[in-house]
């Protein structure tokens, strides 16, 4: 085993980001796990990013430059939990293919291949049973009458799609005037003359 570590610590949204909470528990494990382990910890890539989709790795620019960087050291990749790099058994198994050996603090640092391979089906299923459960109780907060939606931010999201809206008509007009203009010096008043 690598002794130097590359530390990748991921939240799925901007309000867990903002909060620091998630990033922080996992700093807190993957330190302690360094130190008990005796490993050393060179760097460190925190990203704020769903890891939903089988283009994860494409939106995931931290988990990218934390494969080059542990690729360079020679080092691991360390997560806190597994499910912190995905809850897809594909995708685990598209990094495992990577060269990169990583580590999942939570399982241990002689957690071997089969196991992780295993500990993502069960991520994978964990995911499709919080997506079920999540669908269930909207559906049943509707039928009691549940307002569902952020209503607190109504006015600047109507802002700024109106905003959005003007600027698409304005570069569609700016690009339709050089014809109008066009149509005008040859005498052409509307489409009827």
């Amino acid at each position: 085993m690598c002794k130097a570590l590359v530390s990748y610590i991921r939240v799925s949204t901007a309000t867990q980001g903002r909060s620091g909470l998630g990033i922080e528990a996992q700093r807190a494990a993957i330190a302690r796990f360094a130190q008990a382990e005796g490993l050393t910890i060179v760097a460190e890539h925190v990203e704020i990013e769903t890891g939903k989709g089988s283009d994860a790795l494409d939106r995931r620019p931290k988990l990218r430059e934390a494969l080059a960087e542990a690729r360079k050291a020679k080092a691991s990749i360390v997560v806190a939990k597994l499910d912190r790099l995905s809850r897809d058994v594909h995708f685990i198994s598209g990094l495992m293919s990577q060269r990169v050996p990583f580590i999942v603090a939570e399982l241990g640092a002689e957690a071997d291949p089969f196991m992780l391979h295993i500990y993502a089906a069960l991520a994978e299923k964990e995911r499709a049973m919080i997506s079920e459960r999540t669908t269930s109780a909207l559906a049943r907060a509707k039928d009691r009458g549940v307002v569902l939606g952020n209503r607190t931010n109504l006015a600047e999201v109507a802002a700024s799609g109106g905003a959005t809206t003007r600027q698409q008509a304005d570069a569609f007009a700016a690009n339709l005037m050089p014809l109008i203009r066009q149509l005008q010096a040859s005498g052409r008043r509307s489409p009827l003359s």
